[in-house]
């Protein structure tokens, strides 16, 4: 009996994945359960579960081919019949025949344009569309380029020529959906907001001796380590609710007021950035706040984020500081129209009441989109998050 393998429910607007690795192989045992595939989506890595137990038979879709919801993904063969395959596919015909039929239909399903593209392309009278999907396959990204940058775009970025013996040093590899992804949202974000940042400069002082007071303590009870994350995270919505217009986005001709903070927490991982959010973090407490980092962070990390874990932020921080950086600029995190970049805390000489003292300070940047955040309210939101930072019982007492 054969069981077929399909591309599973994707998550919210997603459609379509690319298969990025296959851990078996025809003619390999598998186990109820036991990771078959993984799918790279705009978002996040997808891992494919075996539903039965016995012997993969046949791979329809091969790494590096792009799959709709439900696609066939691979067939195994159950229980009992499951050797007889396997000893079909270890023979020296049997693996020559099967990919060659392989590829003949996913290379006929390769070349026909996306149906979202096609439909895009129609409504917008499109004709000559440059494709970046397998085999020329036009994307609904593309249509989207398209549109966004007539004319010119294409021909603005020819590769400049390489010596031949440098072009043998090269490697050339294909972006991952995520990068891609990244990439054009980062670039969308340029080219749709106003974006302006701002900077001040944070002596973290007291934060620093309450941490160390009470991080032993916090520890024992809470089981989680006080990081200063909590202290930014309540220090920002703290900032939010004086400032509101930087928890809030544009739709159109209306700006929507979020009255509450999903704090989108920015987070580096070996296939690129990625940003989970915390929701309704303005009613949580410290040690709830560092709890949902942690666990977040964790799931960053091995690629286990869903896509729900990173829709809906309203405003996002981003912590450069731990690779070192002294300063530099966020960019918004759409449709979002604030974003918070912390850095290196760093021992600098300041001058105190008359006195040049040693203190660790921190440069803060608040990148806001100036079509509903004025340079006055921008200011306003990193002073509140100075005095919060610099003085934590003003959190407590709300001042």
């Amino acid at each position: 009996m054969s069981t077929e393998v399909r591309v599973p429910t994707l998550g919210e607007s997603v459609t379509e994945a690319t298969v990025a690795t296959w851990f078996k192989q025809p003619g390999d045992a598998v186990a109820v359960d036991e990771m078959l595939c993984e799918l790279e989506t705009d978002k996040v890595t997808v891992e494919v579960p075996s539903p039965v137990a016995g012997t993969l038979s046949e791979i329809v879709a091969a790494e590096g081919d792009t799959v709709g919801v439900d696609a066939l993904l691979a067939q195994i063969a159950e229980g009992d019949a499951a050797p007889a395959p396997a000893k079909a596919d270890a023979g020296a015909p049997a693996t020559k025949e099967a990919p060659a039929e392989a590829p003949a239909p996913a290379a006929a399903k390769d070349v026909e344009d996306a149906p979202s593209a096609k439909k895009l392309m129609a409504e917008n009278n499109l004709t000559d569309v440059t494709g970046t999907g397998k085999d020329g396959r036009v994307m609904k990204e593309d249509v989207l380029n398209a549109l966004a940058s007539p004319a010119p775009a294409p021909a603005a970025a020819p590769r400049a020529p390489v010596a031949a013996d440098q072009a043998a040093r090269e490697e050339r590899v294909k972006m991952t959906r995520l990068r891609q992804t990244i990439a054009k949202r980062l670039k969308d974000s340029q080219n749709t907001a106003a974006m302006l940042t701002t900077y001040n400069e944070v002596d973290m002082t007291e934060v620093m001796a309450l941490r160390n007071e009470y991080k032993d303590l916090f520890l024992k009870k809470h089981g989680v380590k006080l990081g200063f994350m909590s202290f930014f995270t309540k220090a920002c919505v703290h900032a939010l609710r004086e400032v509101p217009e930087v928890n809030a986005e544009i739709d159109g001709t209306d700006i929507v007021y979020k009255n509450y903070v999903n704090m989108g927490i920015a987070a580096g991982t070996p296939t690129g950035l990625v940003v989970p959010v915390i929701n309704d973090a303005d009613a949580m407490s410290f040690a709830a706040i560092e709890k949902a980092i942690a666990e977040k962070g964790a799931k960053a990390r091995d690629g286990k984020l869903s896509m729900a874990e990173m829709q809906g932020g309203t405003f996002t921080i981003s912590n450069g500081g731990v690779y070192g950086s002294l300063m530099s600029s966020p960019i918004l995190n759409p449709p979002q129209s604030g974003i918070l970049g912390m850095h290196k805390i760093q021992e600098r000489p300041m001058a105190i009441n008359g006195q040049v003292v040693i203190r660790p300070m921190m440069y803060l940047a608040l990148s806001y989109d100036h079509r509903i955040v004025d340079g006055k309210g921008a200011v306003t939101f990193l002073v509140r998050v100075k005095e919060a930072l610099e003085d934590p019982r003003r959190l407590l007492m709300d001042l």
